[in-house]
């Protein structure tokens, strides 16, 4: 698993100027970001990916479609673009995403302070997910689920999920208004 070199932030999303390593940044809560891609099919269907049984955070449970920290002195959007060619295999276009928001979050796990300003993005993908490649190293499976069961397995099963509370149903609501 490596550890890439990240910009740090302050507590404003505005870069500092230093760098350290992912780790060191979730070991000490310092704040960075990451972009996280949901990607939604023409059913209104949500792709989700189960995450990799060695990750240090939320291993072998259900998470976002794609996602990853921005590398020092990449743009959001670079890394969007990456970690879904990376992850998924799917090769996208800036003008595919539709950006979201910014989204400013804590979460501690374990003794991990993981701190990050999310770059929110969607992508609308109607192709064959049993065709894409998967990054072994990052995600054990992927499947979509419809917003429906996905709020039930929410509610039945919410240890199967990373805790990501209310932003889960901000993801659906949004789906909803793009297939509009």
């Amino acid at each position: 698993m490596p550890d890439d070199i990240i910009d740090i932030c302050d507590e404003q999303n505005k870069i500092t100027g230093k760098r350290t390593t992912t780790i060191h940044a979730h070991d000490t809560g310092l704040w960075h970001r990451a972009s996280h891609i949901w990607i939604y099919n023409a059913k209104g269907e949500i792709l989700l990916q189960l995450r990799a049984k060695d990750k240090r955070m939320y291993p072998s449970v259900w998470d976002i479609s794609a996602a990853g920290h921005v590398s020092a002195g990449e743009e959001p959007m670079e890394t969007a673009l990456r970690e879904l060619e990376e992850e998924l295999s799917i090769k996208a276009r800036q003008s595919d995403m539709h950006f979201s928001k910014i989204k400013k979050v804590s979460i501690v796990f374990n003794k991990l302070r993981n701190n990050e300003f999310y770059y929110v993005y969607f992508l609308r993908f109607d192709g064959d997910i049993k065709k894409l490649r998967l990054q072994e190293d990052e995600v054990q499976a992927i499947r979509f689920v419809s917003i429906k069961d996905l709020k039930k397995e929410l509610k039945n099963n919410p240890e199967k999920f990373v805790p990501h509370g209310k932003y889960w149903d901000e993801v659906m609501e949004e789906v909803k208004r793009l297939r509009q």
